[in-house]
């Protein structure tokens, strides 16, 4: 039985390399919205019984794309799906990992019961674990975690310039120096200080053995992107000239990239976890394996074990 692999939203830049590389089959799907802001959703294609299906999602804007994702998921089952797994590149909900202030919604404990109590099983793209061990401390479905630092390390060290590879925060600190240990870059780790959701500081250390280097802020994740840009601007104050940015996750809030440009950045790099004009680090490698071993009916693995460490 050949697996059916749907998108949501179906333009996904994924979906069409995974689908060939399965080889599974374009799952079809009728969806829109209605003028009162409600749903709609239709399964187009076949289901036999038992049928294995898998469902790509781009959840970087979770609250439109949840609802829907939960749609399609019980109608699958509904019509006979026997297992129903998430691919999802990234995965959203992860940083409200405590009640910082009293009266809190722990949202990333809500949002992984929420999966949890539809879809098989999880796979996903560098999750961020700051002060969780694992996703099993989140999810009770198993759970796979694909690492995308070999991708990025392998793009550093095709470059030929002398690089530095700039941490912005102490959260960044293990991921950064992990990625310069596999790429032979040095590297330097910023201090943040945060106002608010949109003001923030960054510190760095003294740069001037590093002013003829290429300066490359590397991070998981770039959302509000305010902690990237108030960083490029600390290394333009401390003398370096070229300024790159690369991440995992690339969200992008607000049209950030267009700030991070103006403030010097002359390059922006993301894997297409997100599809977004700077993609330019391809994760179908990563995810065909274990995606592969899913899809063909191979009974998914414990829960990861995947550490904050180990990013």
């Amino acid at each position: 039985m050949t697996p059916l692999l749907f998108a949501l939203p179906d333009s996904h830049s994924l979906l069409a390399p995974l689908c060939r590389a399965l080889p599974a089959k374009e799952g079809r799907l009728e969806y829109h919205h209605f003028p009162d802001g409600e749903s709609y959703l239709r399964i187009l294609s076949a289901m036999e019984p038992g049928q294995r299906v898998m469902v790509l999602a781009d959840l970087s804007r979770p609250d439109e794309r949840t609802l829907p994702l939960c749609f399609l998921c019980d109608t699958l089952k509904e019509l006979g799906a026997g297992w129903v797994g998430l691919i999802a590149p990234y995965l959203c909900y992860m940083r409200q990992d405590t009640r910082f202030h009293p009266g809190e919604a722990v949202t990333s404990r809500s949002f992984a019961r929420l999966i949890s109590q539809r879809f098989d099983w999880l796979l996903t793209v560098d999750p961020h674990l700051h002060r969780y061990h694992a996703l099993s401390d989140l999810y009770s479905i198993p759970a796979m975690a694909v690492h995308a630092t070999p991708l990025l390390a392998d793009w550093l060290k095709a470059r030929r310039e002398p690089l530095l590879l700039v941490g912005p925060d102490a959260e960044s600190e293990q991921w950064v120096s992990a990625l310069a240990q596999a790429s032979g870059h040095p590297f330097v780790v910023g201090r943040k200080q945060r106002r608010g959701d949109r003001d923030v500081q960054v510190q760095l250390p003294d740069l001037s053995a590093y002013r003829r280097h290429t300066a490359i802020m590397v991070d998981d994740v770039i959302s509000s992107g305010r902690t990237m840009l108030r960083c490029a601007e600390a290394l333009t104050e401390a003398g370096l000239k070229r300024i790159e940015c690369a991440a995992i996750h690339g969200l992008f809030a607000d049209r950030i990239e267009d700030q991070l440009q103006q403030a010097g950045v002359r390059r922006l790099v993301t894997t297409n976890s997100v599809p977004h004009p700077s993609n330019g680090l391809d994760l179908t490698p990563l995810l065909l394996p274990p995606a592969r071993r899913l899809a063909g009916g191979e009974p998914p693995s414990p829960p990861d074990n995947q550490t904050g460490a180990g990013r």
